[in-house]
């Protein structure tokens, strides 16, 4: 098994930011593996993953349908934090902290569109941790 920590800078506005890039740098720089699974997890309770498309304004969508799912007001029980902070603990049943791809020939076989994607509506953590492993086949 192959493995490794990144550190990403959300800052402290609502992002859905492309790991992609990430992903396929670690995934050549693995010792001889040409055949796997790559497994990203995210260690927070208030980020997830999603694969999706970017740069075509799936990426605002997402933010966007979850805005309207998860408001940011006063409802919520978890109170500590920014106004409608709660929210954000819910956020990982939704988008879960995990992600898995099969890696063929040293590639990762994402289809055409596909985008691997750190989800972060948490404006009080600006800074976040997503662990890659690739597990060899």
């Amino acid at each position: 098994m192959h493995s490794k920590e990144i550190q990403i800078r959300t800052g402290s506005a609502e992002v859905v930011h492309d790991l992609t890039g990430d992903c396929e740098r670690f995934v050549a720089e693995a010792p001889g593996v040409a055949e796997g699974l790559l497994h990203l997890w995210v260690p927070h309770a208030t980020a997830g993953l999603a694969i999706l498309e970017t740069g075509a304004g799936s990426d605002e969508d997402l933010l966007h349908a979850l805005r309207e799912l998860l408001p940011a007001d006063n409802r919520w029980r978890h109170r500590h934090g920014s106004p409608g902070h709660g929210r954000d603990h819910v956020l990982p049943a939704l988008l879960p902290p995990y992600a898995t791809v099969p890696v063929i020939g040293g590639v990762l076989t994402l289809g055409t569109w596909q985008s691997i994607c750190l989800v972060d509506t948490n404006v009080d953590n600006p800074v976040r941790r997503v662990r890659l492993s690739l597990l060899a086949g």
